[in-house]
């Protein structure tokens, strides 16, 4: 899938596009709104995440350009504005979802999943399984053999990362920028704080462990 990105803020950006590619996206940015018109209009995208407050030329503008030209690629519009009227501007001028700044990558993430899912039509599962670990994304209920398991929400929301990548090594970037929003400080331990904890819940009381640690790498659950 094929994402672009329009934002002027170096950092936001910066930390948008790498989660996103290690979400498995193809990222292009764009730093002002005339760039991210003419890349938008150059080629297909799945999805465009577009800033409002934007040099050159305002998201606004950006997004009702699209929508004259006739492209219909799925917008998700960033913006610091909170109002109900500037969120219905934004819908109003074509775009498909609206999030706030502060966010936290991984509803960014879901945001642009979802939009990605509407536009194609494909499924979402309400139940994730690995083995006999289960996830259930309605309930929130997590079971590994059929006993209950209590989880923390950063727990839940590890757990579901790994478990949407089964078999696929995850770093500790990669796990920030799902579970913990873009301000926050990457140089701390409290992904292997967070690793440690849910591996001594769904693997420290079974025979089989499904968690394991790839040294200088990361992460990941293996069936």
């Amino acid at each position: 899938m094929r994402a672009l990105l329009v934002e002027d803020d170096a950092a936001i950006a910066e930390f948008v596009v790498r989660g996103l590619r290690e979400a498995g996206f193809a990222v292009d940015h764009a730093a002002d709104g005339e760039a991210g018109l003419t890349s938008a209009l150059g080629r297909p995208y799945d999805v465009a995440i577009v800033d409002l407050m934007l040099p050159k030329r305002d998201g606004l503008s950006l997004i009702d350009e699209l929508r004259r030209r006739g492209v219909t690629t799925p917008v998700l519009i960033l913006s610091a504005r909170r109002s109900v009227d500037d969120r219905v501007r934004g819908l109003q001028a074509g775009g498909d979802d609206y999030l706030t700044k502060p966010f936290a990558f991984a509803e960014l993430l879901a945001r642009v999943q979802a939009l990605v899912r509407r536009a194609t039509r494909a499924p979402e599962p309400t139940t994730l399984t690995v083995d006999d670990l289960t996830l259930d994304l309605l309930s929130r209920r997590v079971s590994r053999g059929g006993k209950p398991l209590d989880l923390r929400p950063r727990e839940f929301a590890l757990l579901e990362y790994l478990m949407r990548n089964p078999g696929r090594v995850v770093s500790k970037t990669m796990i920030l920028s799902h579970v913990w929003d873009y301000n926050f400080d990457p140089q701390t331990n409290v992904v292997d704080v967070l690793v440690s904890r849910l591996r001594e819940k769904i693997d420290r009381p079974f025979d089989k462990k499904l968690l394991h640690t790839v040294r200088g790498v990361g992460y990941v659950l293996r069936p």
